[in-house]
């Protein structure tokens, strides 16, 4: 049910990794707890992040959540796709990114869960 090429944080974020960045969405255990994802919130390029720290937010139909970073890093893209259309979210959640950051600690990522520790979090 969890991709093994993610990382995930206990916060329900995963982060897929690609040299020196990596994008960023919600699991698909979160966009069930907050059920059908209408509006996102997400910062801009060139915005420089800290582990946990809020980047932006998703707003479903039952509530708004903040979306927490799962690495220090800048990011170095934003997914204006989806939100054009939040709405994706709500049928593919691990291929729906929403931003892209460039590391600047490469160990945040393995310090991560891992698909099968991440799955047994959320049992």
């Amino acid at each position: 049910m969890y991709p093994a090429d993610l990382k995930y944080t206990k916060d329900h974020e995963w982060i897929q990794m690609t040299g020196e960045t990596g994008r960023v969405g919600i699991t698909d255990y979160a966009q069930k707890q907050l059920g059908d994802v209408v509006y996102l919130e997400l910062p801009q390029v060139g915005r420089i992040l800290k582990v946990g720290e809020s980047f932006g937010t998703v707003e479903s139909v039952k509530a708004v959540s903040e979306l927490y970073s799962p690495v220090s890093g800048e990011v170095v893209a934003v997914n204006a796709d989806l939100v054009g259309a939040p709405d994706r979210v709500n049928s593919d959640p691990h291929s729906s990114w929403m931003v892209e950051i460039r590391l600047s600690a490469p160990a945040d990522a393995e310090a991560l869960l891992g698909a099968a520790e991440y799955a047994e979090l959320v049992k």
